[in-house]
């Protein structure tokens, strides 16, 4: 199967090209460099030279594919029109990745939220990720086109990739600031908490769906939760860097962004997958991201 995956050379997309390329499948992946072109050829990608904003090239690309992944951005409305365009009323599969900060809130790392959320039920948007969601509905909606469209919204995710990246976002972050400044920082009090998924168990999840998920459905991806003040104290240990910094969200937001730091280390982020696990027979094996940490993890 010839599979058109954008952000190949990214941490998800990487890792589910290496899979498919695994399994026997011919993966084309887009890039705007030629390093970048030489390090997908490297993994066994043929690279398409191009950026999302190439809209013509994206419906053509999608046109010619089997199957089309989005894992390069879940914010490009345009790349995701293009590539719905590129593939209506063809009957084959687009998956596109979004994130679970859609259902984060502004918690400033002082509480844990009790709110759960699963494919099964109704969600709280904020405002600022009202038109990430947005897109979500756009693919799932294009299963009116005869487009056999899916979402992925994975959680915190860890590991190590298998692709050209082999980095996920959340936690080498905090290890790299840490071993900066020399203290573990984190957002508030820490007991914000966020679900999260090892990068294995995510690829797992694509290939399921790939094979498997009906048009128009979506899935949250996630085995575990952990507070950050959890993953802070894991970081501490790990590296033996004993001091654990508060960052009030006000300094915090100075010092990282207002998006990182009241979203990606400052809200809660709860998801359950129910609908991946009972549709689809998905398994995920990794539990806790704490464990991954202390087991010896080492920023690349």
């Amino acid at each position: 199967m010839k599979v058109f995956v954008t952000g190949a050379g990214g941490y998800i997309g990487g890792s589910v090209a290496a899979a498919l390329i695994k399994r026997g499948h011919q993966v084309r992946g887009l890039t705007r460099s030629a390093a970048g072109a030489e390090q997908l050829k490297s993994y066994g990608i043929d690279p398409v030279m191009g950026e999302l904003d190439d809209s013509r090239l994206l419906m053509q690309e999608a046109s010619v594919a089997d199957m089309v992944i989005n894992t390069a951005n879940a914010d490009h409305q345009g790349a995701v029109e293009a590539l719905i365009s590129g593939l209506n009323q063809s009957g084959k599969r687009l998956i596109h990745t979004s994130g679970t900060s859609i259902v984060g809130d502004d918690a400033r790392g002082d509480f844990c939220s009790e709110v759960i959320f699963s494919e099964e039920t109704s969600l709280a948007i904020d405002p600022r990720k009202q038109a990430r969601r947005d897109i979500d509905l756009r693919v799932m909606d294009a299963a009116k086109q005869n487009v056999h469209s899916a979402v992925i919204i994975p959680s915190l995710i860890y590991g190590h990739g298998t692709g050209v990246n082999k980095q996920s976002i959340q936690v080498p972050f905090l290890v790299k600031n840490a071993l900066e400044v020399g203290s573990v920082q984190i957002v508030g009090k820490g007991l914000n908490t966020w679900s999260n998924i090892h990068i294995d168990d995510l690829v797992n999840l694509y290939l399921a769906v790939s094979e498997q998920a009906p048009a128009g459905s979506f899935y949250f991806a996630e085995n575990g939760e952990a507070a950050f003040s959890d993953v802070a104290d894991a970081i501490s240990r790990r590296f033996s860097i004993p001091q654990i910094e508060h960052l009030h969200a006000d300094d915090a937001v100075k010092r990282w962004g207002a998006a990182r730091a009241l979203f990606t280390f400052g809200s809660n982020s709860r998801v359950r997958s129910v609908r991946a696990k009972k549709e689809l027979n998905w398994r995920p094996v990794h539990v806790s991201v704490q464990n991954w940490i202390l087991a010896g993890y080492q920023p690349q």
